[in-house]
């Protein structure tokens, strides 16, 4: 059913378990598994001194590959055949690139963490998850730790 899992990993313990989660279906439908980690520099770019910002990108997206390489171990070590990619955006939503990524893939399934926050705290942080669930064209999986 699930042939194709696309997993948003950001190295939180959320997305960890998450990625755990898709393993296990990966697994019991033999599917293969992408995950993508998305490096968003659109804070950086308004808050970093300009002779510097080339410098946090490349900190941020080797960041980003040290994250994917850590999480990608997990479905090899589980014998699932496992792909990552790092993406850059700037001035985009995070959820809408996974959606892109989902769709150009393409995803028979979405696999995202949640904090399941309310209130104000949403409000202030916002979710990612959240954002993705409203705009997806592809199943998703929400798994929430509190």
């Amino acid at each position: 059913m699930y042939k194709r899992i696309l997993v948003a990993v950001d190295g939180s313990e959320t997305s960890n378990v998450a990625l755990q989660e898709a393993v296990q279906i990966a697994k019991d439908h033999g599917s293969q598994i992408r995950l993508v980690h998305v490096v968003d520099l659109t804070m950086a770019y308004s808050a970093v001194e300009a002779p510097y910002i080339l410098e946090y990108r490349e900190a941020m997206e080797e960041e980003g590959r040290k994250v994917l390489a850590e999480c990608a171990a997990l479905p090899r070590s589980a014998g699932v055949q496992c792909e990552t990619k790092c993406v850059v955006t700037f001035a985009k939503h995070v959820y809408d690139v996974i959606e892109e990524e989902a769709a150009q893939w393409p995803a028979d399934l979405v696999v995202i963490g949640t904090h399941g926050r309310r209130g104000i705290r949403r409000l202030l942080l916002g979710s990612v998850a959240e954002g993705l669930t409203r705009i997806s064209t592809k199943p998703i999986l929400l798994i929430r730790v509190t």
